[in-house]
């Protein structure tokens, strides 16, 4: 991920935040903000997670290849689906949103690896 990638994430994060702390103090509670905050800081930790794990498993020979780049979209567009699902339906189904992204990214780890090849 770039730097412009972190600073943008960076921003969202502490405008969330800020707007979380006037919602609170204004004294609303589940607020979109908060939404947001959470969607993209777990988005961010899987991408972390996901990038030791499979650093790892790259480099003591479990994964032949392992290449990040497309989490990055996946990622962009799952916490999007996310957050819009969470907003509108409730935190259980957003929640179910980010574990379906994450069993998609394993699916295609093991596809790029070759693993779910005939």
């Amino acid at each position: 991920m770039s730097r412009w990638g972190w600073l943008a994430a960076g921003i969202v994060v502490l405008g969330g935040l800020v707007a979380v702390g006037a919602a609170r103090v204004a004294g609303r509670r589940g607020s979109r903000p908060a939404t947001l905050v959470s969607v993209v800081i777990a988005w961010l930790g899987a991408w972390v997670l996901w990038g030791f794990a499979g650093g790892l498993a790259a480099h003591y020979g479990v994964l032949a290849t392992y290449d990040s780049t497309l989490f990055t979209a996946l990622a962009a567009a799952g916490g999007v689906w996310q957050y819009r699902t969470q907003v509108r339906q409730g935190r259980q189904q957003g929640l179910a949103v980010f574990v379906a992204g994450q069993l998609l990214w394993l699916g295609v780890v093991l596809w790029q690896n070759g693993v779910l090849l005939p």
